[in-house]
């Protein structure tokens, strides 16, 4: 094997990581490097992770490297390449005597999470580290630890690939096509009830959605809501959130920053704004990315935007300025 990547996993004791944590090490989402693993919780639950760890050496995965469990992030974070930052205390649970259920309440407690992971991610983590956030409120989550950590060449990126599968999902089945035939799914915006899922932008068999699916009623009336509410969707049904399907938009995200993004297409992750499409500079919003061949990962710059979809990325743009508004007291 050529060379070796340090993965720091959060919440790895969790749900979501339980069918993640494999997938980094199958020799599929890093191709053939060695990955070393660094698996995060709370002090309550870390003890877990050694029965997680027994069934990975049990596992015989010839990439996997060192793998580490702790409870301290600081010292998961030397030297780290990646970090996925999958733990956030999520609605309805109760935090401190109080059962968390508003969107405020998730941003402030969460807030401190991400100042303390920020700062040990600037300090300790790779020059050119990737931090994917995929715990909830994740693209303020992405915009707090970013600024705490204070370090430019490193990448903070909020996780919208979910929303990004769904999305093609929902199109494959509408147009009979084949999931493999639907690509360049962007998600403007939030990763929240407001996100603007681009059927005008995707393509279709090579063909823009916009020239196939020209009924304006289903994508307003359907196709958008389906998306935002799909997750709340999952959780009537499963009685409990999205697992595999969120682990596997994790790994798509990893793969799109590992690998050259073909010419003409894009992925979607949220990074923090340079001004692109009229985005206010920092804000941590839902881009169409490329990865380039030096493995910087670039915002696609000539998606044009009908009236409509300029309308519908405000609404989550205002949103998102909102929650900036929320965790000022944060910044430092």
């Amino acid at each position: 094997m050529s060379s070796s990547v340090k993965v720091v996993v959060t919440g790895a004791a969790g749900q979501i990581a339980y069918s993640l944590i494999p997938r980094l090490v199958d020799g599929r989402t890093f191709s053939n490097k060695k990955v070393d693993l660094a698996l995060v919780e709370i002090p309550q639950v870390v003890d877990k992770l050694e029965g997680l760890v027994m069934e990975l050496e049990d596992s015989y995965f010839p990439n996997m490297g060192n793998v580490s469990y702790t409870d301290n992030f600081q010292e998961a974070s030397k030297d780290a390449d990646w970090f996925l930052l999958v733990g956030s205390i999520p609605r309805g649970i109760v935090y401190n005597g109080k059962k968390i259920e508003e969107r405020s309440d998730l941003l402030s407690i969460n807030g401190g999470i991400f100042v303390d992971q920020g700062e040990a991610i600037g300090n300790y983590g790779k020059e050119n580290a990737k931090i994917l956030v995929v715990g909830n409120p994740a693209n303020t989550n992405a915009f707090i630890g970013k600024n705490a950590a204070k370090n430019e060449s490193q990448l903070w990126m909020a996780m919208t690939m979910l929303d990004s599968n769904r999305a093609k999902s929902i199109i494959s089945k509408k147009t009979n096509k084949n999931i493999a035939d639907i690509k360049n799914m962007i998600i403007w915006g939030n990763h929240s009830p407001t996100m603007y899922p681009d059927a005008e932008n995707i393509s279709i068999d090579g063909d823009l959605g916009s020239s196939i699916l020209n009924d304006q009623n289903w994508i307003q009336d359907i196709f958008i809501p389906s998306v935002q509410q799909r997750g709340k969707a999952v959780i009537d049904a499963r009685g409990a959130s999205s697992a595999t399907s969120a682990a596997k938009a994790a790994i798509d995200t990893v793969m799109a920053c590992e690998h050259p993004t073909d010419s003409g297409s894009c992925f979607s992750a949220a990074i923090s704004s340079d001004g692109a499409y009229d985005v206010p500079e920092g804000l941590i919003c839902g881009f169409p990315l490329m990865r380039m061949d030096d493995g910087s990962i670039e915002i696609k710059r000539d998606i044009s935007l009908s009236n409509f979809a300029k309308e519908r990325i405000q609404i989550s743009v205002d949103e998102l300025l909102s929650e900036k508004e929320a965790v000022k007291h944060l910044m430092k």
